[in-house]
Protein backbone atom coordinates (compact mmCIF):
# COMPACT_ATOMS: atom_id res chain seq x y z
CA UNK A 1 0.00 0.00 0.00
CA UNK A 2 1.49 3.36 -1.02
CA UNK A 3 1.64 6.35 1.30
CA UNK A 4 -1.30 8.21 -0.24
CA UNK A 5 -3.48 5.11 0.16
CA UNK A 6 -2.38 4.67 3.78
CA UNK A 7 -3.24 8.29 4.58
CA UNK A 8 -6.60 8.05 2.83
CA UNK A 9 -7.38 4.81 4.64
CA UNK A 10 -6.51 6.43 7.97
CA UNK A 11 -9.21 9.05 7.46
CA UNK A 12 -11.87 6.88 5.80
CA UNK A 13 -14.87 6.28 8.05
CA UNK A 14 -16.93 3.93 5.91
CA UNK A 15 -20.39 5.22 6.82
CA UNK A 16 -19.80 8.89 7.48
CA UNK A 17 -22.84 10.46 5.84
CA UNK A 18 -25.19 8.22 7.83
CA UNK A 19 -23.31 9.05 11.05
CA UNK A 20 -23.67 12.80 10.40
CA UNK A 21 -27.36 12.40 9.59
CA UNK A 22 -27.83 10.52 12.87
CA UNK A 23 -26.11 13.32 14.79
CA UNK A 24 -28.37 15.91 13.20
CA UNK A 25 -31.47 13.82 13.89
CA UNK A 26 -30.55 13.64 17.58
CA UNK A 27 -30.80 17.43 17.58
CA UNK A 28 -34.12 17.43 15.72
CA UNK A 29 -32.51 18.79 12.54
CA UNK A 30 -33.43 17.38 9.14
CA UNK A 31 -30.39 17.16 6.85
CA UNK A 32 -32.00 19.35 4.19
CA UNK A 33 -32.60 22.02 6.86
CA UNK A 34 -29.06 21.93 8.27
CA UNK A 35 -27.01 25.12 8.32
CA UNK A 36 -23.28 25.75 7.99
CA UNK A 37 -23.31 26.42 11.75
CA UNK A 38 -25.07 23.11 12.51
CA UNK A 39 -22.34 21.17 10.68
CA UNK A 40 -19.42 23.11 12.19
CA UNK A 41 -18.77 20.74 15.12
CA UNK A 42 -18.11 17.78 12.79
CA UNK A 43 -16.79 19.26 9.55
CA UNK A 44 -13.94 21.45 10.87
CA UNK A 45 -11.31 18.74 11.50
CA UNK A 46 -8.61 20.86 13.14
CA UNK A 47 -7.73 22.19 16.59
CA UNK A 48 -10.18 24.88 17.63
CA UNK A 49 -12.87 24.05 15.08
CA UNK A 50 -14.93 26.99 13.84
CA UNK A 51 -13.33 29.49 16.24
CA UNK A 52 -9.93 28.64 14.78
CA UNK A 53 -11.26 29.04 11.24
CA UNK A 54 -12.63 32.50 11.99
CA UNK A 55 -9.34 33.71 13.49
CA UNK A 56 -7.28 32.19 10.69
CA UNK A 57 -9.33 32.92 7.57
CA UNK A 58 -10.15 36.51 8.53
CA UNK A 59 -6.45 37.27 8.06
CA UNK A 60 -6.59 36.30 4.38
CA UNK A 61 -9.00 39.15 3.55
CA UNK A 62 -11.00 36.96 1.16
CA UNK A 63 -13.40 38.88 -1.10
CA UNK A 64 -16.49 37.82 -3.12
CA UNK A 65 -14.65 38.23 -6.43
CA UNK A 66 -11.96 35.69 -5.58
CA UNK A 67 -11.45 32.05 -6.47
CA UNK A 68 -9.83 30.32 -3.47
CA UNK A 69 -8.20 26.89 -3.18
CA UNK A 70 -8.72 24.82 -0.02
CA UNK A 71 -5.86 22.28 0.09
CA UNK A 72 -6.70 19.14 2.06
CA UNK A 73 -10.30 20.28 2.38
CA UNK A 74 -11.58 17.23 4.23
CA UNK A 75 -15.36 17.46 4.52
CA UNK A 76 -15.27 21.04 3.26
CA UNK A 77 -16.26 22.68 6.53
CA UNK A 78 -13.79 25.52 6.18
CA UNK A 79 -14.73 25.91 2.50
CA UNK A 80 -18.41 26.26 3.41
CA UNK A 81 -17.63 28.74 6.16
CA UNK A 82 -15.40 30.77 3.82
CA UNK A 83 -17.92 30.77 0.99
CA UNK A 84 -20.82 31.76 3.24
CA UNK A 85 -18.85 34.39 5.16
CA UNK A 86 -16.78 36.02 2.42
CA UNK A 87 -18.81 35.17 -0.69
CA UNK A 88 -15.90 33.68 -2.61
CA UNK A 89 -15.92 30.64 -4.86
CA UNK A 90 -13.98 27.78 -3.26
CA UNK A 91 -12.34 24.75 -4.83
CA UNK A 92 -11.33 22.01 -2.41
CA UNK A 93 -9.05 19.03 -2.95
CA UNK A 94 -8.46 16.08 -0.64
CA UNK A 95 -6.93 12.59 -0.80
CA UNK A 96 -9.86 10.89 0.94
CA UNK A 97 -12.68 10.10 -1.49
CA UNK A 98 -15.26 9.61 1.24
CA UNK A 99 -14.59 13.07 2.65
CA UNK A 100 -14.98 14.62 -0.79
CA UNK A 101 -18.21 12.75 -1.58
CA UNK A 102 -19.78 13.45 1.80
CA UNK A 103 -18.53 17.03 1.76
CA UNK A 104 -20.19 17.74 -1.59
CA UNK A 105 -23.46 16.35 -0.21
CA UNK A 106 -23.17 18.66 2.80
CA UNK A 107 -22.70 21.58 0.38
CA UNK A 108 -25.98 20.62 -1.26
CA UNK A 109 -27.75 20.47 2.09
CA UNK A 110 -26.73 24.04 2.93
CA UNK A 111 -27.28 25.43 -0.58
CA UNK A 112 -23.64 26.09 -1.45
CA UNK A 113 -23.03 23.52 -4.18
CA UNK A 114 -22.92 26.25 -6.84
CA UNK A 115 -20.05 28.10 -5.14
CA UNK A 116 -18.03 25.15 -3.83
CA UNK A 117 -16.44 22.33 -5.82
CA UNK A 118 -14.70 19.53 -3.92
CA UNK A 119 -12.61 16.92 -5.70
CA UNK A 120 -10.33 14.02 -4.90
CA UNK A 121 -6.64 14.49 -5.58
CA UNK A 122 -3.16 15.07 -4.20
CA UNK A 123 -1.73 18.38 -3.03
CA UNK A 124 1.56 17.26 -4.60
CA UNK A 125 0.00 17.09 -8.07
CA UNK A 126 -2.71 19.74 -8.20
CA UNK A 127 -5.01 19.28 -11.24
CA UNK A 128 -5.13 23.01 -12.01
CA UNK A 129 -3.40 25.34 -14.42
CA UNK A 130 -0.83 27.98 -13.54
CA UNK A 131 -2.10 31.11 -11.77
CA UNK A 132 -5.61 29.65 -11.41
CA UNK A 133 -6.39 31.00 -7.95
CA UNK A 134 -6.50 34.34 -6.15
CA UNK A 135 -5.59 32.76 -2.82
CA UNK A 136 -5.33 29.49 -0.95
CA UNK A 137 -5.35 27.97 2.51
CA UNK A 138 -4.63 24.66 4.20
CA UNK A 139 -5.60 23.60 7.69
CA UNK A 140 -3.88 20.67 9.45
CA UNK A 141 -2.56 19.19 6.21
CA UNK A 142 1.24 19.47 6.21
CA UNK A 143 1.59 16.86 8.95
CA UNK A 144 0.70 14.20 6.36
CA UNK A 145 3.08 15.49 3.66
CA UNK A 146 6.77 14.65 3.81
CA UNK A 147 7.98 16.79 0.88
CA UNK A 148 7.12 20.35 1.88
CA UNK A 149 9.22 21.71 -0.99
CA UNK A 150 7.09 19.86 -3.54
CA UNK A 151 3.92 20.93 -1.78
CA UNK A 152 4.74 24.62 -1.82
CA UNK A 153 6.06 24.41 -5.37
CA UNK A 154 2.65 23.18 -6.49
CA UNK A 155 0.79 25.81 -4.45
CA UNK A 156 3.00 28.55 -5.88
CA UNK A 157 2.37 27.28 -9.40
CA UNK A 158 -1.43 27.55 -9.16
CA UNK A 159 -1.50 30.92 -7.37
CA UNK A 160 -1.47 34.34 -8.99
CA UNK A 161 1.33 36.77 -8.13
CA UNK A 162 0.62 38.66 -4.93
CA UNK A 163 -1.87 36.03 -3.72
CA UNK A 164 -2.19 35.27 -0.01
CA UNK A 165 -1.70 31.70 1.19
CA UNK A 166 -2.69 30.75 4.73
CA UNK A 167 -1.31 27.75 6.61
CA UNK A 168 -2.72 26.47 9.90
CA UNK A 169 -0.74 23.34 10.73
CA UNK A 170 0.46 21.45 13.76
CA UNK A 171 4.21 22.00 13.88
CA UNK A 172 7.07 20.67 15.99
CA UNK A 173 8.42 22.84 18.78
CA UNK A 174 11.30 20.62 19.88
CA UNK A 175 13.05 17.39 18.89
CA UNK A 176 11.14 15.06 21.23
CA UNK A 177 9.34 12.08 19.73
CA UNK A 178 5.57 12.37 19.56
CA UNK A 179 3.20 10.00 21.33
CA UNK A 180 0.95 8.14 18.85
CA UNK A 181 -1.76 7.61 17.72
CA UNK A 182 -2.91 11.18 17.06
CA UNK A 183 -5.80 12.43 14.90
CA UNK A 184 -3.70 12.71 11.73
CA UNK A 185 -1.67 9.49 12.05
CA UNK A 186 -1.76 6.13 13.79
CA UNK A 187 2.04 5.85 13.77
CA UNK A 188 5.02 7.94 12.72
CA UNK A 189 4.98 6.18 9.32
CA UNK A 190 2.52 8.73 7.87
CA UNK A 191 3.40 11.69 10.10
CA UNK A 192 5.83 14.39 9.00
CA UNK A 193 5.38 17.16 11.53
CA UNK A 194 7.98 19.85 10.86
CA UNK A 195 9.18 22.98 12.61
CA UNK A 196 8.05 26.43 11.47
CA UNK A 197 11.63 27.13 10.35
CA UNK A 198 11.36 24.19 7.93
CA UNK A 199 8.14 25.63 6.56
CA UNK A 200 9.78 29.02 6.09
CA UNK A 201 12.73 27.53 4.20
CA UNK A 202 10.44 25.58 1.87
CA UNK A 203 8.10 28.54 1.36
CA UNK A 204 10.84 31.05 0.62
CA UNK A 205 12.46 28.62 -1.82
CA UNK A 206 9.21 28.63 -3.79
CA UNK A 207 8.61 32.34 -4.09
CA UNK A 208 6.66 33.05 -0.90
CA UNK A 209 7.26 35.79 1.66
CA UNK A 210 6.15 35.03 5.23
CA UNK A 211 4.12 38.03 6.39
CA UNK A 212 2.84 36.74 9.74
CA UNK A 213 3.27 33.80 12.09
CA UNK A 214 1.18 33.08 15.17
CA UNK A 215 1.66 30.32 17.73
CA UNK A 216 -1.80 29.19 18.90
CA UNK A 217 -0.64 26.93 21.73
CA UNK A 218 -2.56 28.65 24.53
CA UNK A 219 -5.71 28.78 22.40
CA UNK A 220 -5.38 25.05 21.72
CA UNK A 221 -4.94 24.09 25.37
CA UNK A 222 -7.93 26.20 26.34
CA UNK A 223 -9.99 24.66 23.54
CA UNK A 224 -9.38 21.12 24.79
CA UNK A 225 -9.99 22.17 28.39
CA UNK A 226 -13.40 23.58 27.44
CA UNK A 227 -14.22 20.54 25.31
CA UNK A 228 -13.47 18.18 28.22
CA UNK A 229 -15.52 20.26 30.64
CA UNK A 230 -18.50 20.41 28.28
CA UNK A 231 -18.37 16.67 27.69
CA UNK A 232 -18.21 16.01 31.43
CA UNK A 233 -21.11 18.33 32.19
CA UNK A 234 -23.25 16.73 29.47
CA UNK A 235 -22.35 13.19 30.49
CA UNK A 236 -20.68 12.49 27.16
CA UNK A 237 -19.79 14.04 23.80
CA UNK A 238 -22.32 16.07 21.80
CA UNK A 239 -24.33 14.50 18.94
CA UNK A 240 -21.90 15.95 16.40
CA UNK A 241 -18.19 16.41 16.99
CA UNK A 242 -14.80 15.18 15.87
CA UNK A 243 -15.48 11.90 17.68
CA UNK A 244 -17.90 11.11 14.83
CA UNK A 245 -14.96 11.17 12.42
CA UNK A 246 -12.45 9.32 14.61
CA UNK A 247 -15.00 6.90 16.12
CA UNK A 248 -13.63 4.56 18.79
CA UNK A 249 -10.07 5.82 18.34
CA UNK A 250 -11.04 9.26 19.71
CA UNK A 251 -10.46 8.15 23.31
CA UNK A 252 -6.77 7.53 22.58
CA UNK A 253 -5.96 10.06 19.84
CA UNK A 254 -7.23 13.23 21.51
CA UNK A 255 -5.54 12.66 24.91
CA UNK A 256 -2.29 11.85 23.12
CA UNK A 257 -2.49 15.07 21.14
CA UNK A 258 -3.22 17.07 24.28
CA UNK A 259 -0.28 15.38 26.00
CA UNK A 260 1.99 16.29 23.08
CA UNK A 261 0.76 19.88 23.27
CA UNK A 262 1.16 20.09 27.03
CA UNK A 263 4.71 18.71 26.82
CA UNK A 264 5.64 21.40 24.29
CA UNK A 265 6.39 18.92 21.53
CA UNK A 266 3.89 20.47 19.10
CA UNK A 267 1.72 23.53 18.63
CA UNK A 268 -0.80 24.73 16.06
CA UNK A 269 0.85 27.52 14.07
CA UNK A 270 -0.69 30.03 11.68
CA UNK A 271 1.42 31.35 8.83
CA UNK A 272 0.17 33.99 6.42
CA UNK A 273 2.39 34.17 3.34
CA UNK A 274 2.32 36.05 0.05
CA UNK A 275 3.40 34.86 -3.36
CA UNK A 276 6.05 37.31 -4.42
CA UNK A 277 4.96 39.36 -7.45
Amino acid sequence: MNIDKKISTHYTHGNLLTAIEAGLNKQGIKPENASVEDLGPVDEFHIGGRAASVHFLDQLKISPSQNILDIGCGLGGSARFASKTYGAKITGIDLTSEYVDVGQQLCEWVGLSDSIKLQQGSALSLPFGEASFDGAFMMHVGMNIEDKQALFSEVSRVLKSGAKFGIYDIMKCNDDELVYPVPWATTSETSWVAKSEDYRIALEANGFVVAEEHNRHDFAMNFFKKMKAASGAAGGPPPLGLHVLMQQTTAEKVPNMVANLAAGRISPIEMIVIKDP
